[in-house]
């Protein structure tokens, strides 16, 4: 597949620019939303800003409209959107081998301003890209927080001019959780424990007459899919053959682009040239056997 490179004729920022062009134009729509629905939950376009920059994150800004909307305890929103984010010590650990040798200060900036789009923008090309360095995985960092921050406080200006029923924010967060939950489904496991952690957000919300049920239900949830696949994988002879493990069948999905379409070409021709090369080499080498085998039969023919 044909990655792009960066071009050292031109400047750096617009080369990474370039890069991230993609993830900020696809922040705009959803953007605009969470401005929307934060507005509606009850904060200010200063406060907008503050959130969309502190936070930096579509899935928590979105649960902290619906629990502000909710009126939900300080401490359920702490609580929640520490456990939705902790995530990122993760995705920052695969990353850290990258930008170990810079100071304690750029790292701290760089952990602030990580989310999950542009952790995946970084992570490729720091993998694909020998050229890109953590400088660039930065202000690819910059870029994206600056059109998702913009695009929330346009939300906001927009929220602000029209009225907005409360409702939409449940809605909204639903929506949104719904289409992370489908698209991790990935084999029976994550399907059964999905469905585990549903029942079980269910009971134990009626039982604690709070959010803090959902909690609970997700780490129990957690910790039997932790527990499933650890004893497969250690028990099982065949672990991908087990039926927990085994996959799903999904749509495909075409990511295919002309770029791909002219890397395969040339591949192609590249395989199509070595074996012609391959063909020579056994032609001349069975000619030249040939030569020495009728040199051998007929000796005084020299």
């Amino acid at each position: 597949m044909a990655k792009a490179q960066i071009n050292p004729e031109r400047t750096r920022w617009l080369e990474v620019l370039g890069v991230s062009m993609p993830l900020c134009l696809s922040y705009i729509p959803i953007g605009l939303a969470c401005g929307i629905l934060l507005h509606a939950a009850g904060l200010n376009f200063i406060m907008i800003l503050l959130v969309s920059v502190l936070v930096f994150s579509g899935g928590a800004q979105f649960i902290l409209a619906s629990l502000l909307a909710s009126n939900a305890p300080l401490g359920t929103i702490f609580i929640s959107l520490f456990f939705l984010e902790l995530r990122y010590a993760l995705l920052g650990s695969s990353l850290s081998k990258y930008i170990k040798d810079k100071s304690a200060r750029f790292i701290f900036i760089f952990s602030a301003s990580m989310n999950d789009e542009n952790y995946a923008v970084n992570y490729m090309k720091f993998a694909t890209d020998k050229k890109w360095d953590p400088d660039d995985a930065l202000l690819v960092e910059y870029y994206s927080l600056a059109a998702w921050s913009i695009s929330n406080m346009v939300g906001g200006l927009i929220g602000g001019a029209i009225s907005i029923d409360l409702e939409v924010v449940d809605f909204a967060l639903t929506a949104l959780f719904l289409y992370m939950i489908v698209m991790q489904v990935q084999n029976h496991l994550t399907l059964v424990i999905g469905i585990l952690a549903a029942v079980l957000g269910v009971y134990f919300q009626a039982l604690t007459k709070s959010t803090l049920g959902i909690i609970i239900a997700t780490l129990i949830a957690s910790f039997v899919g932790f527990l499933i696949e650890n004893t497969v994988r250690h028990h099982s002879k065949h672990p991908n053959s087990n039926w927990f493990l085994t996959k799903m069948f999904r749509p495909k999905i075409t990511k295919t682009t002309i770029e791909d379409k002219q890397a395969q070409q040339k591949e192609v021709k590249e395989v199509e040239k070595l074996e012609t090369k391959i063909e020579d080499v056994v032609e001349h080498h069975d000619k030249k056997h040939e030569e020495r085998k009728h040199d051998d039969q007929h000796p005084d023919e020299g």
